[in-house]
């Protein structure tokens, strides 16, 4: 799932790429993944593109003076940017993996895809970003927030670190990826209680969270759309590595399933060397 260095990416590129140019058309091809209908798609059609920008997990491409197309891409969804497309025929309802295009006046453009049967992909147009739902809901972003807003925010849900970190309403912009990243490097297990938390240990997340994020930022704004993902998996730890050393200690990385996630962690590094049982509801090291 693209989290905040990502969409920053995506924001950044499409600021220098996409920015100044006029919007031929946009095109739906999944009518599920549209979750607005008033202003109509159609009326991004001769507006040019003024800007991107980041809300959390959500891009936004500033379209005109004052409108908005702001899209959450889910887990599987992506942007391509294509330099010029092949055929000017317009997309036909469910066109595999692609659920809207957006065509640019210099004949560029680009699409809105998800792979996978699961289409959670959502997009949405409007004059104002807050009308999106999860947008007015999130909570302060994860470069924004400062110690004592962090830790206020992370006491303020009692429950496992791993999942509060991960609730954008209570702070935006860190997914499963970058939580795991985060957790590794301030040396905290991912099952530690909220309400347990030392302050120091707070401030270790909070220092944690900031270097892990903006060295993933750095790394990651001036890559193309369809190099972020390599770039991305380049730079992890821990995330996605299970069975491979960890890259600070040398201990091999574990992993924990759940139904349709699962989380990755360095038992020396983080839980005292010891393995956290590989179950939900089983009593968990902390």
């Amino acid at each position: 799932m693209p989290e905040l260095p990502e969409v920053e990416a995506l924001a950044a590129f499409l600021r220098e790429r996409a920015a100044g140019h006029t919007i031929d058309r946009i095109e739906v091809s999944s009518l599920s993944a549209l979750k607005t209908f008033d202003p109509p798609i159609t009326a991004a059609a001769g507006q040019p593109i003024t800007g991107a920008s980041r809300h959390g997990k959500f891009l936004d491409i500033h379209v005109g003076e004052d409108l908005h197309l702001v899209t959450h891409l889910a887990r599987a969804g992506w942007l391509h940017y294509r330099d010029a497309f092949n055929a000017k025929t317009p997309l036909k309802p469910g066109s595999g993996p692609i659920a809207l295009r957006v065509r640019l006046d210099d004949e560029s453009g680009f699409d809105l895809t998800e792979a996978g049967t699961k289409k959670s992909l959502a997009a949405y147009f409007v004059t104002d970003p807050r009308h999106v739902p999860g947008v007015s809901r999130l909570g302060p972003d994860a470069l924004a927030v400062s110690e004592d807003e962090f830790a206020a925010a992370m006491r303020s849900r009692r429950g496992q670190i791993k999942g509060v970190l991960t609730d954008q309403t209570i702070l935006a912009g860190v997914g499963n990826a970058y939580s795991d990243e985060i957790l590794h490097a301030a040396k905290m297990s991912p099952f530690a209680l909220t309400n347990k938390i030392t302050d120091e240990a707070m401030a270790r997340l909070h220092a944690a969270m900031r270097t892990v994020l903006t060295d993933a930022v750095a790394r990651s704004v001036g890559q193309k759309a369809a190099t972020l993902k390599s770039e991305k998996r380049s730079g992890l730890a821990v995330h996605a590595r299970t069975g491979l050393p960890c890259p600070v200690c040398g201990d091999t990385v574990r992993e924990v399933s759940f139904a349709d996630t699962s989380l990755q962690y360095c038992p020396t590094c983080q839980t005292n060397g010891k393995p956290l049982a590989d179950r939900r509801l089983s009593k968990l090291v902390r």
